[in-house]
């Protein structure tokens, strides 16, 4: 069994630890929301339970469909075993329909759908507040070479189309998602991070109500609990709680 040591890092959302395993990390999910770059912060009960799950069952999927992910294992809820990575500081969004910032940033409709997807990528980074950058730009601050972002991105889109489909068989729309890379001992980017409620914006297909961190955004607190448990009841099957002891 592996066993956490050393606080590596805490995120807004998240604690990482080091193991007596060099090659793996624990990541701990916190019950803590975040807004408006970490300007406002409430508790949401159960939210690192099912952001765990969630992202446990995602990844699974990925690489089922050839994705590599840092994914070990669900140690038990609210925390992963994953492997090691160097992170890249870039967050790499997926946008299926325009909202959001997009809309209030460029003359686009909210609602218009995007085909191809549009891919943005942001520099990671509190201290400069996570701005929108191009390769060029990533190139020259040595984030990546253009082979890798080339890589990243064509993942990216491969991981869209498997995540579509999953979401829309439980009846739920991917408008968009935000994603993160990392490099292994040997050097190879693999998937990272998570893939959350708090990371999509998730849609009813029928009634097309928020199903995820938007909601919480827009101040109906009393809704956001209630959305991730039905992002959680409609992705995690029977046999994934028995699996899982849930």
């Amino acid at each position: 069994m592996t066993e956490k040591t050393n606080l590596m890092y805490t995120g807004k959302a998240k604690s990482v630890y080091e193991t007596d395993n060099d090659d793996y990390v624990i990541v701990e999910f916190r019950d803590d929301m975040t807004a408006g770059d970490g300007a406002r912060k409430e508790t949401m009960d159960k939210k690192g339970y099912y952001n765990s799950i969630i992202t446990a069952k995602i990844f699974e999927v990925l690489e089922s469909q050839g994705i590599d992910t840092q994914l070990i294992e669900l140690e038990k809820p609210g925390t992963l075993i994953v492997k090691k990575l160097d992170m890249i500081p870039l967050e790499v969004i997926v946008r299926n329909i325009a909202t959001g910032s997009l809309v209030r940033t460029f003359p686009i409709e909210d609602g218009t759908k995007l085909n191809p997807p549009i891919i943005q990528t942001d520099f990671k980074s509190d201290k400069f507040h996570d701005p929108a950058i191009n390769d060029s730009i990533s190139k020259a601050i040595g984030l990546a070479s253009q082979e890798e972002l080339d890589f990243i991105k064509e993942t990216a889109l491969k991981i869209n189309e498997i995540m579509k489909k999953m979401f829309l068989d439980v009846g739920i729309i991917l408008v968009d998602f935000k994603i993160e890379f990392g490099k292994d001992k040997e050097g190879k980017i693999i998937l990272g991070d998570e893939i959350s409620p708090d990371s999509c914006r998730l849609w009813d297909s029928k009634t097309m109500d928020m199903l995820d961190k938007e909601l919480f955004r827009k101040g109906q607190d009393d809704k956001v609990m209630s959305a991730y448990e039905e992002v959680f009841n409609r992705l995690i099957t029977d046999e994934d709680k028995a699996k899982w002891n849930l």
